[in-house]
């Protein structure tokens, strides 16, 4: 054990995860490596989980923290900042919501924490729908609507929350119906689901389920449930943390999967848009985003130095087309990896669009999930020079990548052969 090590675990709480049996120090990075304090060269397939977007040390990004440090870091939302207003005016006219208000926070987390805020305040009501696998924080507000055993803590909650099917297309009591088939068995559910409720404030959903293990339903669901919803005058909460700024490739935002009807109420974003910095936010439509009837503001949200990083990250994105080249690149690296999988007995699934794709993997011969199987692909890669992540709603048994956005062809296709490797060395 290092000394570092040691110190962590001397003064972190007991639940604060370390990857690895050795942990790692990152010290730097460039594109998409990053190097730990031996030395060792990794290919970052997760990006800290899913934030470094972009790519590590991009110089656009890095000069634009350094020139706004060296005017002002810190004002709060008391004064005026203009990077703050340049970002909020671009990140409402990329949300599709219309009149839309931008409230800039420091987290995913704290975003659908003021986004549940909003909703409950707009409809005079505690209760919340939400996904069954879902993850939308670590707060105690955010934690209650998670439904992800494995990252909820307490049933504790200053919500009622009612779960709902749908966010999981391949397991549970609808996974062998057909795509029509299974949305219109969700539909019903939350139909029958709302004939025994008190008038909900808001379903909360992320498009595709980030913690959960990258899982989605078929694209329209949430379509469909918008129907339903809107005749109930119940909101809808875009959970886009993972999803948003391209990563699927096919859209910008995952809501356009099921965007037949307009876009959600409520949209909540983080991870990616700052590229390292702490960013996240809401946005809504001005009657929701104005139902607040006290004062509030952000001591940290909007904060100068982070604007100025998701203005310069935000401009790289868009003029290098970064998401045609999740798109890309993406669907080439899902199908290497579906390829190097196809051997494995251990492997169940390859799902995923863009650069957001999970491997799921099970005990052979059996759909039992085998998060050891997954700890042990994740030592073996890490020992082949590459970083990735874990998840799913099924003891942490889901392969998570993610690349940066910027990820080249030659870097999908060493990825892929060292995680072949490492699939056919630990099962």
């Amino acid at each position: 054990m290092s000394g570092l090590h040691e110190r962590h675990l001397a003064v972190s709480p007991d639940w604060l995860t370390l990857y690895y049996r050795n942990p790692l120090e990152l010290t730097h990075g460039d594109g998409r490596h990053v190097w730990d304090a031996d030395g060792n060269r990794y290919l970052d397939f997760f990006g800290g989980i899913l934030t470094t977007m972009t790519a590590h040390a991009l110089p656009e990004v890095t000069k634009a923290v350094s020139e706004q440090a060296g005017r002002i870091i810190h004002s709060s939302t008391l004064y005026l900042n203009r990077p703050m207003v340049e970002l909020a005016e671009r990140v409402a006219a990329l949300s599709g919501i219309p009149d839309a208000r931008v409230f800039f926070t420091t987290s995913g987390t704290e975003a659908n924490d003021a986004a549940l805020l909003l909703a409950t305040a707009h409809r005079g009501s505690n209760q919340i729908l939400a996904m069954r696998n879902s993850y939308h924080g670590r707060s105690f507000s955010t934690v209650s609507i998670t439904g992800n055993r494995s990252w909820s803590p307490t049933s504790l909650s200053p919500l009622q929350t009612l779960y709902v099917h749908g966010g999981v297309r391949g397991r549970g009591p609808y996974a062998e119906l057909s795509d029509e088939r299974f949305i219109e068995a969700c539909v019903a559910d939350l139909e029958d689901l709302l004939g025994h409720t008190r008038g909900p404030a808001a379903l909360i959903a992320e498009p595709v389920q980030g913690v959960g293990g990258f899982t989605a339903p078929p694209d329209g669901l949430y379509a469909a449930f918008r129907e339903v919803l809107d005749r109930h005058g119940v909101l809808w909460i875009s959970d886009e943390v993972q999803t948003g700024w391209g990563r699927t490739g096919d859209h910008f935002w995952g809501w356009q999967a099921h965007a037949s009807n307009g876009p959600p109420d409520i949209l909540t974003f983080a991870k990616g848009i700052g590229n390292g910095m702490a960013i996240g936010g809401v946005v809504a439509r001005a009657d929701v985003m104005n139902s607040l009837d006290a004062n509030s503001i952000s001591t940290f949200g909007g904060s100068p130095v982070t604007m100025a990083a998701g203005l310069a990250n935000l401009t790289y994105l868009l003029e290098h087309d970064l998401q045609g080249n999740a798109r890309r690149v993406g669907g080439l690296l899902i199908e290497r990896l579906r390829a190097v999988a196809a051997g494995s007995p251990a492997v169940r699934e390859v799902r995923g669009r863009g650069l957001m794709i999970g491997i799921e993997l099970v005990r052979p011969g059996t759909g039992e999930a085998d998060p050891k199987a997954a700890a042990a692909v994740l030592e073996a890669a890490r020992e082949g020079g590459l970083l990735i992540g874990k998840g799913g709603g099924h003891d942490t048994s889901v392969l998570r990548i993610a690349p940066p956005l910027s990820l080249t062809v030659a870097e999908a296709e060493q990825g892929a052969e060292i995680l072949g490797e490492a699939l056919h060395a630990a099962t």
